[in-house]
């Protein structure tokens, strides 16, 4: 069983599908199997090279992105949720930091093609560029920080909107990224193209859904905060 959450004492979490599922937050926050009649109140987008267009010219703008969110867990076999709350951190264009406070420390910083990962026992330091997985994410984080993962072969995507906001419906096309996620479903605020909400379906059908709060864009984030 892996889980998206903070390691809880309860559930076990291979090392592999942890950090990449934690990656993929860290990245889709720069930014099918389900069917329109799971987005009540959203219709599709009309003019789909116009949203692209627009997408991609916003995200050239942001250069730093603070944020606290919190992130909800509900395991398939489970009834209770699982509930972790942090601060999300970024400066273009590869450097991420992820910090767990509640209810357990968990920390992951993503510093060019290095990661440092920390919990209250231990530490570990890893070369992404050695590992095809991560190769294949630190593709995907290029797609996000370019504004271009409307684009990418690593997903097919839907999108729609209401009156306030975008909704990105993404289906992973890789057999490898498939493994850890159904669709990822991004919410998107309309006033400055930042992400809302990000909801995870995993294939065994556990869901993850982050909500974001307090979003700062294009304020000083010092590179200290990135140290490895």
């Amino acid at each position: 069983m892996t889980t998206f959450a903070i390691p809880d004492r309860a559930f076990s979490c291979t090392g592999s599908s942890f950090l990449v599922k934690n990656l993929c937050c860290g990245f889709f926050c720069l930014l099918s199997l389900s069917s329109f009649a799971q987005h009540p109140g959203y219709h599709s987008i009309t003019d789909l090279p116009a949203f692209k267009k627009q997408f991609t010219a916003q995200s050239l703008t942001v250069s730093t992105i603070t944020s606290n969110f919190t992130q909800e867990k509900i395991l398939s076999e489970l009834t209770e949720k699982i509930i972790s709350k942090g601060k999300f951190w970024f400066k273009r264009s590869d450097k991420v930091r992820i910090e767990y406070r509640e209810p357990f420390f968990y920390l992951m910083v993503l510093n060019g093609g290095k990661m440092l990962v920390r919990d209250d026992q231990k530490e570990n330091k890893i070369n992404t560029s050695s590992n095809k997985l991560f190769q294949q994410v630190n593709r995907i984080v290029l797609d996000c920080v370019q504004g271009t993962i409307l684009d990418s072969k690593d997903f097919s995507v839907l999108v729609f909107e209401n009156d306030n906001s975008f909704l990105m419906e993404m289906t992973p096309s890789s057999r490898v990224l498939r493994e850890f996620f159904q669709t990822i479903v991004l919410t998107v605020d309309k006033k400055d193209h930042s992400v809302k909400s990000i909801k995870m379906n995993e294939p065994l059908g556990d869901t993850t859904t982050i909500t974001f709060t307090d979003k700062k864009l294009n304020e000083p984030v010092p590179d200290a905060v990135f140290t490895l």
